[in-house]
C-alpha cells in the first residue's frame, strides 16, 4: 500500500487532513476493500480518496464550492470513482447504510449528524472525526455517550515538521475521537 503525501494532494485555500493524521484516521476506520465510507465535510478529499484506493465505496459530502471543485481535481489525478454530494449534512445526504463514517466538520450540527447516523451507519460502524477545539471534542464525546456508541478513543497528535532551513514547525494539534455504533 502507498500512502499518499500532502504535497500530492491539489488544494487551494482548502484544508486538508495532514499525513500523519490522515493515516492515523485510516487505521481508527479500519478501512478495508468492500466498506461504505461516508465522509462529512470532506474538505481536499484526502481522507475519501485514500479509502478509495483501499477500497471503500465512498460518498464525500462538502457544501463549499471551491473544496467541490478541488475534490474532483483530486479525484480525477488520482483516478478514484467515489460520489461526489455538494450540501450540507445531514440535509443532503442519501438514503442508505454506511459501515464507516469520518467526521471532518459538522457546521456546528452534530445534533443533526447524530440523528442521521442513528438510521444510516450500521450496527458495530465505526464513526471516527478529527477535532481541532476541547469545545467539539467534548460536545462529540457527549453525543458519543448519548447515543450508547462503544469502545470510544480519543488520541490527541501533536506534530511538527522540519521546514526549508532545518527549523521544526508545530501543526496544530489534533484530537481524533472513535466510537462503534451499538
Amino acid at each position: 500500500m502507498r500512502w499518499i503525501r500532502d504535497e500530492e494532494f491539489i488544494r487551494g485555500k482548502v484544508p486538508l487532513t495532514k499525513f500523519n493524521i490522515r493515516v492515523l484516521t485510516m487505521a481508527y476506520l479500519s478501512i478495508e476493500k468492500g466498506d461504505r465510507l461516508l465522509d462529512i465535510g470532506a474538505g481536499t478529499g484526502s481522507i475519501s480518496i485514500e479509502a478509495s484506493l483501499q477500497g471503500a465505496r465512498v460518498w464525500a459530502i462538502e457544501k463549499n464550492k471551491e473544496a467541490i471543485d478541488i475534490i474532483k481535481e483530486n479525484k480525477s489525478k488520482f483516478n478514484v470513482n467515489l460520489d461526489l454530494i455538494h450540501g450540507e449534512a445531514p440535509d443532503a445526504l442519501p438514503n442508505i447504510k454506511f459501515n464507516k463514517c469520518f467526521l471532518g466538520g459538522s457546521d456546528g450540527r452534530l445534533e443533526n449528524i447524530f440523528e442521521y447516523l442513528k438510521d444510516h451507519l450500521e450496527l458495530e460502524g465505526i464513526l471516527c472525526a478529527n477535532f481541532v477545539t476541547l469545545k467539539n471534542l467534548n460536545h462529540f464525546l457527549q453525543l458519543l455517550k448519548d447515543y450508547g456508541y462503544i469502545d470510544v478513543e480519543v488520541q490527541l497528535i501533536q506534530s511538527s515538521y522540519m521546514d526549508h532551513i532545518g527549523l521544526m514547525r508545530g501543526n496544530n494539534p489534533i484530537f481524533i475521537v472513535k466510537g462503534v455504533k451499538r
